[in-house]
Parts: structure tokens; sequence; C-alpha cells
């Protein structure tokens, strides 16, 4: 369930930071998103 809400939180963030169109910025962005989110849920 963790991986479910990290991928949808780092999708989301990917979206908005690529401005909205699908390509390489936001698979990069989803990427380091998802990298990232994994350390925050680690955390808690």
């Amino acid at each position: 369930m963790k991986n479910l809400l990290r991928a949808i939180l780092a999708w989301i963030g990917a979206k908005k930071m690529s401005g909205g169109r699908c390509g390489c910025a936001t698979i990069f962005f989803f990427l380091l998103l998802y990298w990232l989110l994994g350390y925050v849920f680690e955390a808690f």
C-alpha cells in the first residue's frame, strides 16, 4: 500500500513540476520523487 501511495504522489508531483506535459522531464521527475519519497516513508 505504501508503494502505491508513493507512486501516486510521485506521479502527481512530476506532472506539476514538468508543466503537465508527458516526456523525458516527467519521467526524470517521477524517478527522482519516487526515490526521495522512499526515504520519507522509511522515516515514518
